[in-house]
């Protein structure tokens, strides 16, 4: 009985495998020499996957422990690993499809007629990728660089192959084409560093003393933690305007790029304050009107 179980658990078994087998290797259809089968496509989805996902942990590794050692910056090791990313894609993809036998040869056709398609069709999403590979080489602009394109301000977060990503002050994500970024004009605060000078409009009635005006709003300027000592903050006279003497306060900062709004209300609150405190007066609009009667202009 044990016997004659066995031997028909081994026949169901080798029925099954057999079974699999026809199924893995049933044809789908050819690609010049190749034949192309379920199981090889199976194979093919299984390490494409495994490609994406050994691609996305190198760049993960390179960006944030092998270049992070050197001391580089952010948006520097972001370019350098995504560029190895699609290194490591394209190679991978090629080894894949010899590995599996696919006759790549077979792939000049659809490669002429994908140029017809991408010349007529895909004429935008050829032009971001190409911008894209642009960007990662120039590094116009960078991860973690706080730029302004059109009416559009924020920190870039993410460059991908199509767009990038910049996040606003309001925390609103703004999916851009990298075509924008080479063609169209790009404000980029921190290209060179991370710190920015900002000018702030001040007025006064023309009966204070622009000596002593300087002198409150730079002691207001040297004393926000916000502004850096260096360089030192300034104030420019900027013009005898028609109700009031103008001025500019000029700061340096690094820790409100982002948010000059912010900085400015810091700064406007503390001016207010210490020109109550001295007596400055802030002044508004004043016009003067001349009325003359029609009696008046009759009789002249």
């Amino acid at each position: 009985m044990e016997n004659g179980f066995r031997e028909f658990k081994k026949g169901k078994i080798s029925e099954f495998l057999e079974f699999l087998y026809e199924i893995l290797n049933l044809k789908l259809f050819s690609i010049g020499d190749s034949v192309m089968t379920i199981g090889l496509l199976i194979t093919l989805i299984i390490s494409v996957v495994i490609l994406f996902f050994l691609s996305e942990w190198i760049k993960k590794l390179l960006v944030n422990r092998v270049l992070k050692r050197y001391q580089i910056e952010k948006g520097t090791r972001q370019s350098v690993g995504t560029i190895v990313k699609y290194v490591i894609i394209i190679a991978g993809l090629f080894s894949i499809l010899q590995t599996n036998g696919i006759d790549l040869s077979a792939f000049g056709i659809l490669a002429g007629a994908l140029g017809v398609g991408i010349g007529f069709g895909l004429q935008n999403i050829t032009n971001n990728f190409i911008s894209g590979l642009i960007i990662l080489f120039e590094q116009p602009i960078k991860v973690g660089d706080r730029i302004e394109v059109g009416e559009i301000t924020g920190d870039v977060i993410k460059i991908s192959a199509r767009s990038t990503t910049v996040v606003t002050n309001d925390n609103i994500s703004v999916i851009i084409p990298n075509s924008k970024f080479i063609d169209d004009q790009v404000i980029n605060w921190s290209h060179n560093e991370y710190k920015v000078r900002f000018n702030f409009p001040v007025g006064v009635s023309y009966k204070e003393d622009p000596e002593k005006v300087k002198e409150v709003l730079l002691e207001v300027a040297k004393k926000n933690p916000n502004v850096l000592d260096s360089p030192q903050p300034d104030v420019l006279f900027d013009e005898f305007d028609d109700s009031s003497l103008n001025f500019y306060l000029r700061v340096w900062t690094s820790e409100y790029v982002s948010k000059p709004k912010v900085l400015k209300s810091q700064l406007y609150f503390e001016i207010f304050k210490r020109f109550s405190d001295h007596g400055i007066e802030i002044p508004f609009p004043q016009r003067d009107i001349h009325i003359k009667s029609g009696a008046e202009k009759l009789n002249n």
